[in-house]
C-alpha cells in the first residue's frame, strides 16, 4: 500500500526526511520525535508515517498504524519516564490541534534519570 502523504504538512516532511527532527523512535508505521515546544520535561510527538488529518480518521483507516502508535508511546514512555505519563490527541483546532496530521503526545513531569 503506498502510504499517503501531504506535500504542506510538516509531519509528512519530518516522516520523510525533509526537515531535521530529533527521531527517538520508530517502527514501520510510526515515527516519534521530540517536541520542539514542549510543555512537559518529556513531551515526544508519534505520529503515523500515512497522513490522516486526526486519530479518528486514523482509527477508521487504518487500525493498524493506531494500535502502532500506541505501542511506540508506550515504549518511548518506558524509554524516556519512571512509568507515569500521559498519551494525549488533540483532534481539532478547538481542541488544540495545531498540526493536522493523526499525532500522540507523551508527557510527563518525571523523566527517566541515566
Amino acid at each position: 500500500m503506498k502510504e499517503k502523504r501531504v506535500l504542506d504538512c510538516i509531519f509528512c516532511k519530518i516522516v520523510n526526511r525533509e526537515i531535521p527532527a530529533q527521531i527517538v523512535g520508530e517502527t514501520a508505521l510510526c515515527l516519534a520525535f521530540l517536541d520542539v515546544f514542549p510543555r512537559q520535561p518529556v513531551h515526544i510527538l508519534v505520529v503515523p508515517k500515512s497522513h490522516h488529518k486526526n486519530v479518528a480518521e486514523l482509527a477508521a483507516a487504518d487500525p493498524a498504524a493506531l494500535t502502532d502508535l500506541v505501542n511506540l508511546s508506550s515504549k518511548m514512555a518506558e524509554e524516556f519516564t519512571t512509568g507515569d505519563y500521559r498519551l494525549t490527541f488533540n483532534t481539532g483546532a478547538n481542541a488544540g490541534q495545531t498540526v493536522f496530521h493523526a499525532h500522540g503526545h507523551v508527557t510527563s513531569r518525571n523523566p527517566k534519570d541515566d
